[in-house]
């Protein structure tokens, strides 16, 4: 029978549960249906298909508003651009308005009653495409001619646990030129305006905003998905399998909550990710009008930012305004500010650097990110965090970023003196937020729905420290990350923490080569209470740095998990928990010495969540245990384990990608594609 347990209440367990040995795991989850298909329906067509075939039409009505100048001075690809406008069915005499580009990331195709006729690879792409039709018909009013393009994206959680997972860092990577590309190829356009959601289509339309310099250029960010009635998150619920296999929950409830986790039909995740962190963030940079991040899919104030939006980038055309005007240091430092008070996901320390260099702005350094995670309070109480986890769409109610951003100007965080889109300063849109009805309403809104205070969602810095908010982002240095580290402090289980705010792990080391076999380790029972999960090769020369949900979801499904710690080269998604170090540089296939680490080594963690300082060692081996001075020799004196590998399965393009990004920066400096130091190196090699 099927049920749903309320907050807090075991899942009930039926005397017949299945289990890692049970044959339900092994019963296939897919059963295709077989339908004949004959011969002559693939290559045969209705008779009648031929008789409609023309060969000419009249064409459009009336006349292009050319005049001779134009014939004799312009290029002829604008000229043609206008015959093709017609054909496309624009009034003949609107052609020469001001025309604007709006790109997006949809994907899927649906019908008119919005009934799926091909899926998206997410729902956060699934509705966007209602985003660009509002903002298209406000352009079309304001006399202004609307171009739409669009550039799809992948899934992280459909790819999670999959050979997909090697592709999605370097997508983005490709999104941001192909947006770029299709941005100069209208080059008679005034303006863009970028529509992206997720995890890698966002930050890479945030890259192709930041390239535009003169030109106008504003985000609508693509907002997010509803929490189920009942049932779990479509973070919890990426669990279910490990859960499943630990005999946690059953068959039945495995499949009801899996159905409903992704209660509304568009948006992206409920928890505060790496999608919802990146529309965070497109807003604290002045990319997006106040109040449009985190808003609900499909849902009339969301559609109302695309309307606004469209308005703010006529006006920034009509006061010659361009994305550098916004794009400044001072935005990026605010930026990586609220990164802090909203505790986001560790995957904007990859996609800020990259927007930042997109712009032609210094990227940020680890001890700049440092400081900054020093200096500003947690202030956002939302899942996957807590103490309490509310969900993003309360998070939007409880008044959203301009809401940190009050408190954080209070404090004297933030430059207000920078531009947003809007056309003003950031100090004259908190100003107007103060006093909003709109902050009035959706505030008064999330207590009338949901029963909750707008300041248990989004506190002050002396309620967060009593409610014990620590800041986010931990940098650990030591013999096994000589270049640094991450990790979410704030998801380490407080449990752990002593009164000073440290915690500390020494364990054994759990060497694993592929997220398969660390992964099949755990679903097994074989990772016990105190172990180190090492797993290596997982970084861009090894698997594209790949993101390894799948592990620390696992985890959470251990009754001991909160003991077990896990170091990787690799990355994690957003709604990670636990003591869980990523972005181990050098990676090990980079000559790291993460990639000498034997099974059974000792390694301990120590993170200081006060001082936001950590480091992580080898301090012993099978001959004994050592202080990390020693470790640091004994490492050196070791050479690389004979199975270090990339993984069977990596992509050529990946390959190629992780290169390119090695000369470029590497993790550290964003990931990206740095043309001057590539063809450097190339010019470099060919004269050796």
């Amino acid at each position: 029978m099927a049920w749903a347990a309320s907050a807090g209440q075991k899942e009930r367990l039926p005397a017949n549960r299945g289990g890692l040995n049970g044959a339900s795991i092994l019963t296939p989850v897919r059963e295709e249906r077989v339908i004949a298909i004959s011969l002559e329906s693939v290559l045969e067509s209705p008779a009648a298909a031929g008789r409609d075939v023309t060969t000419h039409a009249a064409g459009p009505a009336g006349a292009l508003p050319l005049s001779a100048e134009m014939l004799t001075s312009q290029p002829s690809g604008n000229l043609f651009g206008l015959s093709q406008n017609a054909g496309m069915g624009w009034e003949a005499a609107r052609l020469l308005d001001p025309e604007f580009l709006i790109l997006s990331t949809h994907g899927g195709l649906r019908a008119e009653d919005g009934t799926p006729i091909a899926l998206g690879f997410h729902t956060g792409h699934w509705e966007v495409g209602l985003l660009v039709a509002e903002a298209a018909r406000e352009f079309k009013l304001l006399h202004a001619v609307p171009f739409a393009g669009a550039c799809t994206d992948p899934c992280d959680g459909r790819t999670q646990g999959t050979t997909g997972m090697m592709d999605s860092l370097p997508y983005r990577n490709d999104a941001a030129m192909v947006l770029r590309r299709l941005m100069r190829s209208l080059p008679t356009g005034k303006g863009v305006l970028g529509v992206a959601t997720c995890d890698k289509g966002l930050p890479a339309m945030m890259m192709a905003l930041a390239s535009a310099g003169p030109l106008p250029g504003v985000l609508i960010p693509g907002g997010v998905t509803l929490l189920p009635e009942t049932g779990e998150d479509a973070g919890k619920v990426q669990t279910i399998g490990a859960r499943f296999a630990q005999q946690q929950i059953t068959l039945e409830y495995a499949a009801e909550v899996g159905c409903r986790a992704c209660a509304s039909p568009g948006g992206g995740c409920q928890f505060l990710g790496t999608a919802a962190t990146s529309q965070v963030i497109g807003e604290a940079l002045g990319l997006s009008l106040p109040h449009t991040a985190l808003a609900p899919s499909g849902q009339s104030i969301w559609l109302d930012a695309a309307k606004r939006s469209a308005r703010a980038l006529l006006r920034m055309h009509q006061a010659s305004m361009g994305v550098r005007d916004v794009l400044t240091p001072g935005a990026l430092r605010n930026a990586m500010v609220l990164h802090a008070a909203f505790g986001g996901s560790t995957n904007l320390l990859i996609h800020l650097p990259a927007i930042a260099f997109s712009a032609g702005l210094k990227r940020p350094s680890v001890d700049e990110w440092a400081e900054v995670n020093r200096e500003v309070p947690r202030l956002v109480d939302a899942l996957p965090n807590g103490p309490r986890g509310f969900a993003t769409v309360q998070v939007f109610l409880a008044g959203g970023v301009p809401e940190v951003m009050l408190a954080l100007r209070a404090g004297g965080f933030l430059d207000e003196g920078v531009k947003t889109v809007s056309g003003e300063t950031l100090g004259a849109c908190l100003d107007w937020w103060r006093e909003s009805e709109r902050r009035r309403e959706v505030r008064k809104r999330l207590k009338e729905l949901d029963g909750i205070d707008a300041e248990e969602v989004i506190m002050s810095p002396d309620r967060a420290r009593e409610r014990g908010l620590t800041s986010t982002v931990c940098f650990p240095m030591g013999n096994l990350a000589p270049e640094g580290s991450v990790i979410k402090s704030t998801a380490i289980d407080a449990s752990l923490v002593d009164e000073h705010q440290v915690f500390r792990h020494r364990g054994p080391a759990r060497v694993f080569i592929t997220e398969e076999a660390a992964i099949g380790a755990i679903k097994a029972g074989a990772i016990g209470h105190g172990d180190v999960i090492v797993l290596i090769c997982g970084g861009p020369k090894g698997a594209g740095m790949q993101e390894i949900y799948q592990v620390t979801s696992a985890l959470k499904a251990l009754p001991h998990c909160k003991h077990v710690a896990v170091l990787t080269d690799a990355r994690f998604s957003g709604v990670s928990t636990g003591a869980c170090v990523g972005h181990i540089s050098p990676e090990a296939l980079a000559g790291g010495p993460i990639g000498k680490v034997r099974e059974g080594d000792q390694i301990e963690i120590v993170v200081d969540r006060a001082g936001m300082v950590g480091s992580i060692d080898l301090v012993g081996d099978a001959d004994g245990v050592f202080d990390a001075a020693e470790g640091e020799r004994v490492l050196a004196a070791r050479t690389a384990r004979e199975d270090l590998q990339a993984h069977p399965a990596l992509p050529d393009d990946t390959r190629l990608w992780a290169a390119l990004v090695q000369a470029s920066g590497g993790v550290w400096g964003g990931c990206v594609y740095d043309a001057d130091a590539i063809v450097g190196r190339l010019e470099k090699s060919g004269g050796d």
